[in-house]
Parts: C-alpha cells; structure tokens; sequence
C-alpha cells in the first residue's frame, strides 16, 4: 500500500491551523496568523515521527499530553496557570467535539448492513471501518463551520439568559407572574411622574385581565371615553414614546401596586413604576414575557 507521506503532513498542518483557530475564536483572544501557523506546524509534525523508526514512544499517552502542552505554549503562549490551563483544556475539547462530528456524520451516511435472503447481514474488511479523503475534505470544514456555529449560539443564549431575572407584578388581587428581560436600552418613563416603564407581553398575559379592561387598553386614544367603568380604569395611563422610524406613538400602561424583581443576586420589590401593554409579541421564541427598565433594578426597596 503506497502511503503519500507529504499529501497526508499538508492535510495534517490545515487541520491543525483549523483546529488552533477556532480554539482561538472561543477564547476570545486575538491570536497572531504566524504563531497559529506555528502551532499547526507542530502539530503536524506527529504524523511524521509515527513513521520513523524508533518513535514508536510517540504514541504513548503521557507524550501525547506532554506534546499537547508544547503545541498550546507555541500557540497561545504562557501568562498564566489558569489561562493556558484554560487553553489547553479548550484545544482538547475542539478536537474531541470536531472528531465524534467527523465519526459521527461518517456512521450516519454510512449504509454497512443489508438484508439478504430475511438474514441481517453486514459488510466489513479486516482493516477497521476507513473514512474516505473526499469525505475529510468535505466534512471537516463542515463541522468546523458547524461546531463554530453552535458555540457561538450557546454563548450568546448564556449571556441572554444571565439577562433573564422573575418577576411578579401585583394588581388588586391579580398576580402576574413572567419572566423578564433586563434590556438596558429600554429608556422609556412616564413624562409626569418620571416612573420607569416596564413591558409586558399581553398576548400571553391577556387571559388574566377582564375583556372590559382589555377593551379599554386596546384602544389608547379614546380609553376614557363614555361606557362601563372598569375596575381599573383609574390605574391606567398614557406613556408617548418613540419607536425606530416612528414618532408620537402612545403606549397603554397601568399602575400596579408593586412588582417583585428576582434575580440571581436579590430580590426587590419596585413600587413606583409603570407596566406598559404590548399586544404585539416580545420574543418569538417565548423566552421571556417581559421587558424591565433598568432602572428598576436600582431601586433597593429589597423584599423580605
């Protein structure tokens, strides 16, 4: 069997760049090209000393460890403990995640088994199970583009949700209860009393208000005309408020007696503050039904 040892070292130092790079990404630290190129070119290396005589020692799993440590240290240098501890741990956790998806995706489309004559029956060499080049050519950078993907969306849900605090918000004998998004951007108060303006989601809410109520704050510019009188009339409020490409919009918003905000650190209850009526959905995926003012979270009327 010809083995084409340079076609195999070349694919070698571009999966090892690819490698070192999105470690890199994931770390967030800015990596110069050349001490990636560095490191790849290391890590190459390997599948060479595999085939000269008397490097058999190289496959032992103490030296795997001890080279990992010299291709890390080439690449992202050595600050401190903690840090290219950190990077070692990632580089391995990218290599193992690329490799199961190569394994993976390879046993996915594979078709090894077949039914003959009603008898299960299955094809194999007495060489292990190949994956094909085109195969690694192809799927590779698929996985990488996938696995980067995928990573860069799990840290963005861990930031959204580390923004994600409960709240309860307490109308008479009414007690909503939602989970909040902690938007900093929000900006909006009320132009008399100053109260910051909470948002909330009355698509998913609505249920918990009277169809008189929801009449009246459906149709902000005539809520005090003549008709019944609800309950809560004497609670709502008009907030104007600007929108991207829109001017002089007004928001319907009511006055609860308090709203309790928890979050990982504390928990506190608010008094003076709006809940303004969105009936128009906050988030597609359903993730939260609120929008709190940061503000709010400054004010220290802490629950017991």
């Amino acid at each position: 069997m010809a083995v084409y040892l340079d076609v195999i070292w070349l694919l070698n130092i571009c999966f090892d760049y690819m490698l070192l790079m999105l470690t890199s990404l994931l770390l967030k630290r800015h990596v110069r090209k050349r001490r990636l190129a560095a490191g790849a070119l290391v890590a190459s290396l390997y599948v060479i000393f595999l085939f000269i005589p008397g490097m058999e020692f190289m496959v032992n799993p103490l030296v795997k460890l001890f080279y990992s440590l010299i291709i890390v240290s080439m690449t992202f240098g050595f600050t401190r403990f903690r840090s290219f501890l950190q990077s070692w741990l990632l580089f391995y956790f990218v290599t193992f995640m690329i490799g199961g998806g190569m394994l993976g995706a390879h046993y996915f489309f594979k078709q090894d088994v077949g039914v003959y004559n009603g008898a299960i029956a299955t094809q194999g060499t007495g060489f292990g199970d190949p994956v094909s080049w085109g195969f690694v050519l192809v799927g590779f950078p698929v996985i990488w583009l996938f696995s980067k993907k995928r990573l860069s969306e799990i840290e963005a849900k861990k930031i959204h949700y580390d923004q994600i605090a409960t709240v309860k918000i307490t109308i008479d004998d009414v007690i909503v209860t939602a989970a909040a998004l902690i938007d900093s951007g929000n900006q909006l108060r009320d132009p008399l009393s100053g109260a910051p303006v909470m948002i909330l989601d009355m698509t998913i809410h609505s249920e918990q208000f009277s169809d008189q109520f929801l009449e009246k704050a459906k149709n902000v510019t005539d809520f005090q005309s003549e008709g019944e009188v609800d309950r809560w009339e004497h609670r709502l409020r008009i907030v104007p408020f600007r929108a991207v490409g829109q001017d002089h919009q007004f928001l319907c918003a009511l006055k609860p007696d308090e709203v309790e905000i928890t979050t990982k650190e504390e928990t506190l209850v608010v008094k003076k503050v709006l809940v303004g009526l969105s009936f128009q959905s906050l988030s597609g995926e359903k993730e939260y039904s609120c929008i709190l003012h940061p503000k709010m979270l400054a004010e220290k009327a802490n629950a017991s």
